[in-house]
C-alpha cells in the first residue's frame, strides 16, 4: 500500500545511506506484524499513527541527536556560558581601557580617547559574545556526539548524575541578598567612569561652548595639579573599589565582611571627596570667573551633602541586604 511505502520512505531518507536498506526491511516487518489480515487503509493509518512522526521514530534508530545540545547537558551548557560570558566581557573591557588610557600620548582630544572607548567596548561586548557563544557551543556539540551514554537525565557540572548530595555544594542566596553580575558590572565601570573624570578632569569637566557647528572645551572647572597631589589615596581608592566589585562576582551575596569593607570604604571615600573638594584652590581661577552668579560655597556644600546621603544609603543597602532571609 502506497501509505507503507511513503512511511518508510519518511523514515529511511533521514537516515545515513548506509543503514537505509536494512531499517527499511526492520520497519516494513514491523508494520506488517501490527496489521491484521486483509487490511484496509484505516488499519494502515491506524498503525502509522502509533508508530507516530517519521522525523522522530527515524531520530531513534540514529547514532547522533538531531538537536545540537541535548536537555542531558543543556542546563550545564546555560551556566557556563551564564557564568564565562559576563567574565569575559569584565576583563576584555578592563584591557581596553587599560591599553587606551596607558597609551594615551595627549596628542589626542580626551573626549575622543573616551568616545573610542566607548566604540571600542560595544564592539568588544559583541565579540566577546559571539566568540564565547560559539566555542561553548561548539564544545558542547562536540560532547553531546561523543558521549555514548544515552541516559537523558541532564548533568550536574561535576559531570555525574544528579543526586541529593549535591545540593551540599549548593549555597543557598535568597533574591533581596543577591548580587547579580549586571550589578557588578555597573560597579566597575562607574569605577572607570569616576576615575577618568579624576585624571583628565582639566579636558573634561568644566564649560563647553557651541556656534552651532562645532563644541568645544573652554575653560576647565577644577584646578589639575591639585587634584593629581591626592592621586595616591585615589588609585588605593580605585584597587579598593575594583577588588570589591570581584569579591562581590566571587560570592554572588552580601555577606557581613563585605557590608563592612563597604562601610569603611564608603567612609574613606566620602571623607577624601570632603578634602578634596573643600581644597580653596581645587577650582580653577577661570572658571570662577566665568561663573560669577554662581556661589560657590554653596555649591560646594550641596555637593558633600548630596555626596554623604549617597554614601549612606550605599552603606544602608549593603547592610539591609546581608539581614535579608
Amino acid at each position: 500500500m502506497r501509505l507503507i511505502e511513503v512511511y518508510i520512505q519518511e523514515v529511511t531518507r533521514r537516515l545515513p545511506e548506509r543503514m537505509r536498506t536494512d531499517i527499511a526491511l526492520e520497519l516494513r516487518s514491523t508494520i506488517e506484524d501490527m496489521l491484521p489480515d486483509n487490511y484496509r487503509e484505516e488499519h494502515v493509518k491506524r498503525v502509522l499513527n502509533q508508530l507516530g512522526n517519521p522525523a522522530v521514530l527515524a531520530n531513534g534508530y540514529k547514532d547522533q541527536p538531531m538537536h545540537l545540545i541535548g536537555p542531558r547537558y543543556f542546563d550545564l551548557y546555560v551556566s557556563l556560558l551564564k557564568m564565562i560570558v559576563p567574565i569575559a566581557i569584565v576583563i576584555s573591557l578592563i584591557s581596553i581601557i587599560a591599553q587606551n588610557f596607558i597609551g594615551y600620548s595627549g596628542e589626542e582630544s580626551i573626549l575622543n580617547v573616551v568616545i573610542t572607548i566607548i566604540v571600542k567596548g560595544i564592539g568588544s561586548i559583541i565579540e566577546v559574545g559571539i566568540q564565547v557563544f560559539f566555542w561553548l557551543t561548539l564544545t558542547f556539540a562536540i560532547i553531546e556526539r561523543v558521549d555514548k551514554d544515552k541516559d537523558p537525565q541532564p548533568v550536574t557540572s561535576s559531570m555525574e548524575k544528579w543526586t541529593a548530595d549535591d545540593l551540599k555544594n549548593i549555597t543557598y542566596i535568597p533574591k533581596r541578598k543577591a548580587i547579580s553580575k549586571f550589578e557588578v558590572f555597573g560597579s566597575l565601570m562607574w569605577t572607570a567612569i569616576w576615575a577618568t573624570l579624576y585624571f583628565y578632569a582639566s579636558q573634561l569637566v568644566g564649560v563647553y561652548e557651541g556656534d552651532g557647528d562645532r563644541f568645544e572645551f573652554v575653560i576647565p572647572a577644577l584646578n589639575q595639579e591639585v587634584l593629581l597631589s591626592y592621586r595616591p589615596i585615589i588609585v588605593m581608592i580605585i584597587v579598593f573599589e575594583i577588588a570589591l566589585s570581584l569579591y562581590k562576582l566571587l560570592k554572588e551575596q552580601w555577606t557581613k565582611r563585605m557590608a563592612i569593607f563597604n562601610t569603611i570604604l564608603q567612609i574613606i571615600i566620602t571623607i577624601v571627596f570632603t578634602i578634596i573638594i573643600t581644597n580653596p584652590n581645587i577650582m580653577n581661577q577661570a572658571f570662577i570667573t566665568y561663573m560669577t552668579d554662581w556661589k560657590d560655597q554653596q555649591i560646594v556644600g550641596i555637593l558633600i551633602f548630596i555626596f554623604i546621603i549617597g554614601a549612606a544609603v550605599n552603606v544602608y543597602d549593603g547592610f539591609k541586604r546581608v539581614r535579608a532571609r
